[in-house]
């Protein structure tokens, strides 16, 4: 039956939750050729007609299903390596590497330009915090001298090895990240 190939790819990619499997190269390539074939017979039947018949409407659902069923497939891998960005980072474990295809790694790459860029130009790592923090001050100690610290409200602090602080987010992050402040949880 026509279609089946299509459908196969959809089920494969449904089956799968967060993990990315091998792209399916054999199938999108049979169901690339059965499209093809499909699309000659109905060129043949139209020039030979001149009429639209109810094989060739058929035969056009069946293109259109394989159609939707591969980019239904190509869109749900791009969507996962997508998120694998966010999940991983830059870099890909080559485990996951080693399931993609060449132009695969190529959307990877250059997704990862187009967001190292734009996290540029806005000055800002999106990539840092994926979950909006619980609370706007965090307690901090000092593990090393650092000198005054200006807050958003005005005032100064300094920054002594050894104490700690009750300061907001937003301020220590950057600290925190370069290893002259450490989170402390209570």
């Amino acid at each position: 039956m026509y279609g089946e190939k299509g459908i196969e790819l959809v089920r494969e990619i449904a089956r799968t939750d967060d993990t990315l499997p091998p792209f399916n190269e054999d199938v999108v390539r049979q169901t690339i050729e059965e499209t093809r074939s499909l699309w000659k017979m109905n060129r043949d039947e139209v020039a030979k007609e001149s009429v639209v018949t109810p094989s060739i409407t058929y035969r056009h659902a069946a293109i259109e299903r394989n159609k939707r069923c591969m980019l239904a497939y190509l869109n749900c891998r791009m969507e996962k390596i997508r998120g694998m960005r966010w999940q991983f980072g830059a870099v890909l474990p080559e485990e996951i590497r080693l399931n993609l295809c060449e132009p695969e790694l190529e959307f990877f790459s250059k997704y990862n330009r187009l967001l190292a860029n734009y996290m540029a130009s806005v000055g800002t790592d999106m990539t840092s915090d994926l979950l909006p923090p619980k609370t706007l001050y965090v307690d901090v100690r000092v593990k090393q001298d650092y000198g005054e610290l200006e807050l958003p409200d005005g005032e100064v602090i300094h920054l002594k090895k050894g104490t700690q602080y009750h300061l907001p987010r937003e301020t220590c992050e950057q600290l925190i990240i370069q290893g002259i402040l450490e989170h402390v949880t209570s």
